[in-house]
């Protein structure tokens, strides 16, 4: 899996986890999470995700 298609999946994940975290703590208490929170946790969520598809790349073709 090329560099880009990695980053672009990371992205999209780390976006994803942030907003649907807020979501989620809005619905639940009633209070918006600040912006540098969701940010900390989407970073959190991208360093798993980008070692998870580091290790998933194709195998070499013989």
């Amino acid at each position: 899996m090329p560099i880009w298609q990695r980053m672009l999946i990371t992205l999209a994940l780390i976006v994803a986890a942030s907003w649907l975290v807020t979501l989620l703590l809005e619905a639940m208490l009633g209070v918006r999470l600040p912006a540098y929170i969701a940010g900390v946790i989407g970073g959190i969520t991208g360093v798993p995700v980008w070692e998870i598809l580091r290790r998933v790349q194709a195998k070499p073709k013989l």
